[in-house]
């Protein structure tokens, strides 16, 4: 699974920091701060899900509180576009 460009993005993050891999994302300047990410999953990770309906999400928190995620199929849950 990688992440990937999109019409949206306007940022990348950790672009020039080799120890993490690039993230194209898009930020929107709101309350809550959104950063969204899309992510291409490879044809053995597709069956993988397929048959286990199951993805795994791992995050950094640095020892910080956990901020909130949530994890979609549909672009529209995420992006809402006029």
């Amino acid at each position: 699974m990688k992440p990937i460009n999109f019409k949206n993005q306007n940022v990348v993050f950790a672009k020039n920091q080799p120890e993490y891999q690039p993230l194209p994302a898009l930020m929107i300047d709101n309350k809550h701060g959104e950063v969204i990410s899309c992510w291409d999953l490879s044809f053995s990770e597709r069956l993988r899900v397929l048959f286990t309906g199951k993805i795994w999400l791992s995050l950094l928190s640095f020892n910080q509180p956990l901020m909130p995620s949530f994890l979609s199929t549909k672009k529209s849950d995420v992006i809402h576009e006029a």
